[in-house]
This record gives structure tokens, sequence and C-alpha cells, in this order.
């Protein structure tokens, strides 16, 4: 099982501490480092302010050379699909080769308002994904030397030169989320990989088989859609660290229990077990607390070993 570490920087981190949890993930051998693309706190004061999730993965691309970093997930609202794939395209041949884009229709209403950004409805924002990633995909498959259109209800390319060209072919695109139907349909359409977010083991096996029904629907064998699993993590050698660690993120022990990957590493590697069961292959740990890097090395020693 490929393990990842998954932050919520809009909680509160400059790219500093970003670079330093992204940094001591490489060296520890995590697969991957993933962040969230939200502009606000969700509880909290946020504090010193968000930072935008493809500026600072462009900057943690220069500064590792083996982790897999992408979204879980970008918001369709947030960009155009045209600068969307360049920005994408660029940061994948700065980090040479190793981006991953996860798109998804937006929900956090609040942070729109915030910051200016509009929010259709939740019909139109499905619209615009499905658009996103109609256009995203071609404009990163079309041929050097050829044109690629596009004309849709909402986003119209004319004559694009379809530039530039990620050093991948194509970056592998996540599509994630609970809804029964318009979710899985786009995840057998366009993605390599589709991600459970925070699903109970139940929930996300119940999705796994949406998913692979659709992928079946669509004439695609769901063999070929890798699965995924994000869930928050609190591990602990001892009850009285695993308490430490629940009070500093503000949650209790047996709630993180019941709800993610939480408890001394056995248990936490026995529910990311479970969700490989399920057909997963890669787990996020959402992790947090950015100032504790020995959770991090708890983690790499006596998890990481258990799900090789």
């Amino acid at each position: 099982m490929r393990v990842r570490v998954f932050v919520e920087p809009q909680q509160g981190a400059t790219y500093g501490e970003l670079l330093r949890v992204a940094r001591a993930a490489e060296e520890l051998g995590f697969e991957g480092f993933f962040r969230s693309d939200h502009y606000l706190a969700m509880g909290g004061e946020g504090l010193p302010g968000p930072t935008d999730a493809w500026v600072t993965l462009a900057g943690i691309a220069r500064e590792t050379e083996r982790l897999r970093i992408g979204t879980l997930l970008s918001s369709a609202t947030f960009r155009l699909p045209g600068p969307l794939a360049i920005a994408v395209a660029e940061v994948d041949d700065m980090s040479g080769g190793r981006v991953e884009l996860g798109l998804g229709a937006g929900w956090y209403e609040d942070e729109h308002r915030a910051y200016g950004i509009p929010f259709p409805p939740t019909a139109e924002r499905f619209e615009r994904l499905e658009e996103q990633l109609e256009i995203v995909t071609g404009l990163w498959s079309t041929p050097l030397g050829q044109p690629f259109s596009f004309e849709g209800r909402h986003y119209t390319l004319a004559g694009s030169p379809a530039l530039p060209k990620p050093r991948q072919s194509p970056p592998p695109l996540i599509v994630g989320g609970g809804g029964a139907v318009r979710t899985p349909r786009l995840a057998a359409r366009f993605a390599s990989e589709f991600n459970a977010p925070f699903l109970s083991v139940d929930d996300a096996a119940a999705q796994y088989r949406r998913v692979r029904d659709a992928c079946a629907e669509a004439g695609r064998d769901p063999a070929g859609l890798h699965l995924s699993a994000a869930v928050v993590v609190c591990c602990g050698s001892t009850e009285e660290e695993l308490a430490r660690r629940a009070a500093s993120i503000g949650r209790e022990v047996g709630e993180l229990r019941r709800n993610g990957a939480a408890g001394l590493p056995p248990e936490v590697a026995a529910r990311c077990r479970a969700y490989g069961e399920l057909g997963a292959g890669t787990i996020y740990l959402q992790v947090l607390d950015l100032a504790d890097l020995d959770h991090l090395r708890l983690l790499a020693d006596e998890v990481l070993p258990a799900l090789a």
C-alpha cells in the first residue's frame, strides 16, 4: 500500500511549515505529500492565513526529489481550466514528473464568499467540473502541433495550441467524493484514481462498488482505476501520548478511533489495511498538527513497515 501524507494548510500554515513537513515525509519514506486546496479555515482563525495550493506545490517541487505531490482536491470553481492545465503542467515539469491533479466540484461556500469567488448551485458546479475535466485532459493529450478546441455550456476554447505539455503523459488525475451518481460517473470517465475521503470502511466499500459499476457501464475495466482512501490519523506509542496528540488537534480519542485511523501503531495499521482489503492501493493520512514531526517519525517507524 502506498502511504501519503495529507495536510490541511488552510487551518494555519506557512509555506515554510509545509516545506518542512514535505521534506520530513520524503526523508522518512512516505510515498507522497498532498495538500487540500482551500482559502478559508474551517473553525479557528487559520493564522497566518491561507496559501495557494499550486504556488506552494511549485516550491515544494523544487525542494524535493522523490515525493509524489498534488492536491486532494482542487476546486473547479477556483481556476479556469486552460490556465489550470498550464499551471499543473509547469509544476509537473518543475518536479521532474511527480505531480498528480485532484479536481473536484468545490463545496465550501464561505471561502468563495470571503474571497469573491463565484459559487454556482450544485448542478452547475458539477457541469463545470465535467467540462474542466474534458478540457484539461484534452489539452494534455492533444498531439504536438495540433490545435485543441472545445465548446461547452460554460467554457469555450478555440484553436488552442494545447501547450505546454506536462512531463508525464499525462499526470494522474484524481476524482473523489461520496456522491452516489455523478462522482462515480466522472471518475469512470476521466480519473486515474478514485479517492474515498473520510468514509467509514463500510461506506467506502459501497462507494467503491458504485465506482466499479460506473466503470462497467462506461465500458472501462474497473481494474484500471486505482482506488484510494483518506483518513485522519492520530497515533501514539502509549495511550498517554495518543491522548496528548488528540487534544492538540481538538479531538477525542474515542471519536478518532471510530472515525479515523487512530490508536497505537498496530491499530492504525489495521485500519489502513481494512481499506486495502476493499481494493484501495493508496492511503492518505491526514496529519493535522504540522509542528509534530515526531508523529510522522512514529508512523514511519511503526506503521509504514506494516503496510509495505
